[in-house]
């Protein structure tokens, strides 16, 4: 018989969502921030506010579950 802790163990495994590469994530970060400096030509001058920017944006990069999905995509999460 498995044992409680055994399947807990798997649970918590399969639940999980698969980490994405960090060269994955570098590059989104990258592409999201060329299309807030195209979107908002004043950041272009001033990394510091493009950043605050970036961050305000509270994204979570998730792998693509069904079919269909892209590689990777990235949610936006809204403060309640």
């Amino acid at each position: 018989m498995v044992s409680a802790r055994l399947v807990d163990y798997l649970k918590k495994r399969f639940r999980r969502q698969p980490k994405l590469h960090p060269i994955d994530a570098r590059i989104a970060k990258h592409y999201i921030k060329r299309r807030l400096c195209l979107m908002f030509p004043n950041l272009r001058e001033d990394p510091q506010k493009l950043e605050a920017a970036y961050q305000a944006l509270n994204l979570e990069p998730r792998e693509g579950t069904e079919e269909g999905d892209a590689g990777v995509f990235f949610e936006m999460r809204i403060p309640r």
